[in-house]
């Protein structure tokens, strides 16, 4: 997609879901290195669809040498994912109060998915950064989970004005990432993902391989 496709956008939630009940898996029983500082007593955010992991194993491999990933979250709960919207569009509302609804919810699906279309409640989504041999994240232009608003824009994945190592940075981790199939919320510099509804939008598909997931279902590691 050459233009910046915003989650709210009909075209998402038009696209089909053919759910192929694949598993839950918790990345913390793999090479993965996972962002221990965000997590609940459900330990929601240590899991991915099994074929989200597998490519994204793979995709570690193509980083270069000294680099990794450093996982920070993939799946949120619904009820938790409906929260977030409605906490970041009512901030838009007292920000904006001459917005229609309709703004709000468009400017709101910059940063948080509107929750009936979520790759992250999907277990289709993972947000994620690079570190080095050391486990220190790298420079990518802005903190994960900027705003729109705090990063004045910069959190886009193509914004101008970022530094030219946190561009290299981002190419990386595109280049690496991309090559297994995963794509990108242009948005969100961090945010990727596959088998969900933009996904298939953004690849063509005819429909999404995974729909939101109520639960956190095993604890295996991927074979």
């Amino acid at each position: 997609m050459s233009e910046i496709i915003l989650m709210s956008d009909p075209r998402v939630a038009a696209i089909p879901v053919h759910e192929c009940s694949e598993r839950l898996l918790d990345v913390r029983r793999g090479p993965l290195l996972v962002d221990m500082r965000k997590q609940d007593d459900s330990d929601a955010f240590f899991y991915l669809r099994e074929g989200v992991l597998e490519r994204l194993l793979q995709a570690q491999a193509h980083l270069p040498a000294g680099l990794g990933f450093l996982v920070v979250e993939g799946y949120r709960p619904p009820a938790l994912q409906r929260r977030y919207f409605e906490k970041y569009a009512a901030r838009l509302r007292a920000e904006h109060p001459g917005w229609t609804d309709e703004q709000i919810r468009s400017a709101a699906s910059r940063f948080v998915s509107p929750p009936e279309i979520a790759p992250h409640s999907a277990g289709a989504a993972v947000d994620l950064t690079l570190v080095d041999a050391d486990g220190r994240e790298l420079d990518l232009g802005t903190p994960m989970n900027a705003t729109p608003e705090e990063s004045a824009g910069a959190c886009y994945t193509d914004a101008a004005g970022i530094g030219e190592q946190a561009r290299a940075h981002r190419e990386i981790l595109g280049r690496a990432l991309t090559a297994v199939g995963l794509v990108n919320y242009p948005t969100e510099w961090w945010h990727w993902s596959f088998g969900d509804r933009y996904w298939a939008l953004a690849t063509g598909a005819a429909s999404a391989r995974y729909g939101p997931s109520l639960t956190a279902c095993t604890h295996d590691a991927p074979d």
